[in-house]
Order: structure tokens, then C-alpha cells, then sequence
């Protein structure tokens, strides 16, 4: 059986998706094909690249990456998000999808064209920055004299993009909704916004995989919580510890009690 794994966007709830992907890994799934938005490109390229979750966490708590950010000077958004370009390619060197150990594929969005564009070949680490590029905060990255921003403007679970590849689908959302806190700041009312315009956009979605998980408690925590790096892989495969038996039925496997 071939398995896809789909990772959403959501900031640093992404990180989620590394504690997620441990606790798959633990119940013995492998990934013959993964797809990411954004924070999920992030996180797939590391896995497909063969890093374990432990590891991608590691290099996501060491390199700092907010301190190579500049601010972009310019009226297209407030951060340029391509000067940390040589600090990925530490970690992956080659910079190329067809050297990844596992297919990738990666959505980002043409802004003047409003279409999405799929990522998968040729050029790695270009294409996952602007999958991440939110626009209004980071300026659009140019790739080919084309300006891309974050693909979670019109897909940020792509589903689409594997769903042909493979035989079942095992999706992980972190971009979840849930009550809050009264929201008193300008940051909060645009961060509230775009998650439930992402958020409406999604649902259908949800529907083609076999397997979502949606660790309901990420509702909690902020796109911009990277200091809770450590929380956020916890819930994530913790949240998928519990879903053990139901992700065996999918997979049509006898259960099996993780310790």
C-alpha cells in the first residue's frame, strides 16, 4: 500500500507536524510520497530528506532562523524571508527535489497569475521559502521572474497534489480552530483572519483522507509560538498516540498498543 502524507500550513504549529510524523513512524507507517504548504513544507522537506523528527526539531531549535531575517524595505511586505536561503541549504546541501529520499511536492501561489503552482523538481529550498512567504509580512519570493506567496492562500492542505500518487492519505492539519482569548491587538485580529479564511477554504478537503489528524489543543497556541517548540511536538504525537487503532483500521492492520 502506497501512503500519502499531507502537511498544512500554520506557523510555528507546524511543528506540530514532527511530533505527528513520530508517532507514525512508531506505529511502522512509511511515506512514499509527502505534500506540504508552508509550515508542512518545511517539515516535509526535512523528513524527505531523511532527518527523523527528533533531528528536524533540533535544527528547527538551533538555527534561529528569525535572526537571519532582514526586514525587506520595501512596500511588498515587512521581511525578506530569501536571506535565509544559504542557512537551509546547511542542511540540505544538494538543494534539489530529485536527490530527496522521499518525493516532495510543494505549493506555493503566483500572485499576479492567482493560481497555484506545484513544486517537485529541479530547485528545493527556493520553492519551500515562498510556500512560507505570508503575504503582507514577508515580501513575494521571486522564482523565474514570477512572485510567490504562501500557498495556504488558496490550498493549505494539498491534498490534490498526491491524491493520484497513492492509495490512502493520511492528513495533518494544524491550522485548528477553537475558542480564544479575547483577540486586543491589530496582530491578532489578522492572524484570527487569515485562519478562518484558510480554514473555509479546507474543509473540503478534510474529506479525502483517509486519516486526518487535528490535535484540537493547537487551537491554543499562536502561528508565532516558536518558543513552544518543544509543546507543540509533544501534542502533536501524543494527539496521534491516541489514534493508534483508529489509524491501524484505516490502514486495514490488526491494532497495536503503543508504550
Amino acid at each position: 500500500m502506497k501512503i500519502g502524507l499531507v502537511l498544512s500550513g500554520g506557523g510555528a504549529r507546524g511543528i506540530a507536524h514532527l511530533g505527528v510524523i513520530k508517532a507514525l513512524q512508531e506505529i511502522g507507517i512509511q511515506f512514499n510520497q509527502i505534500a506540504g504548504t508552508s509550515a508542512g513544507a518545511i517539515t516535509g522537506a526535512f523528513v524527505a530528506q531523511g532527518y527523523s523528527p527528533d533531528e528536524s526539531l533540533k535544527i528547527i531549535e538551533s538555527s534561529s532562523f528569525v535572526r537571519h531575517i532582514r526586514p525587506a524595505w520595501n512596500r511588498m511586505g515587512l521581511l525578506r524571508i530569501d536571506t535565509i536561503i544559504e542557512m537551509y541549504k546547511k542542511y540540505i546541501p544538494h538543494d534539489t527535489f530529485e536527490e530527496l529520499q522521499i518525493p516532495l511536492h510543494v505549493v506555493a501561489v503566483d500572485l499576479n497569475a492567482g493560481e497555484q503552482v506545484v513544486f517537485d523538481q529541479g530547485e528545493l529550498i527556493r520553492p519551500v521559502l515562498a510556500s512560507c512567504c505570508l503575504p503582507g509580512i514577508f515580501e513575494p519570493l521571486l522564482i523565474n521572474k514570477r512572485q510567490f506567496v504562501d500557498g495556504g492562500v488558496l490550498n493549505n492542505l494539498p491534498v490534490d497534489t498526491i491524491e493520484n500518487k497513492v492509495d490512502l492519505l493520511i492528513g495533518s492539519h494544524c491550522n485548528v480552530l477553537g475558542p480564544r482569548k479575547p483577540i486586543r491587538s491589530m496582530r491578532g485580529v489578522i492572524e484570527r483572519s487569515l485562519v478562518l479564511a484558510i480554514q473555509s477554504k479546507t474543509k473540503d478537503r478534510f474529506a479525502k483522507c483517509q486519516v486526518l489528524i487535528e490535535p484540537p489543543s493547537l487551537a491554543e497556541y499562536s502561528t508565532t509560538d516558536i518558543s513552544k517548540a518543544r509543546e507543540l511536538f509533544r501534542i502533536g504525537y501524543q494527539y496521534t498516540r491516541s489514534m493508534a487503532t483508529e489509524i491501524e483500521k484505516a490502514l486495514g492492520r490488526p491494532s497495536i498498543e503503543l508504550t
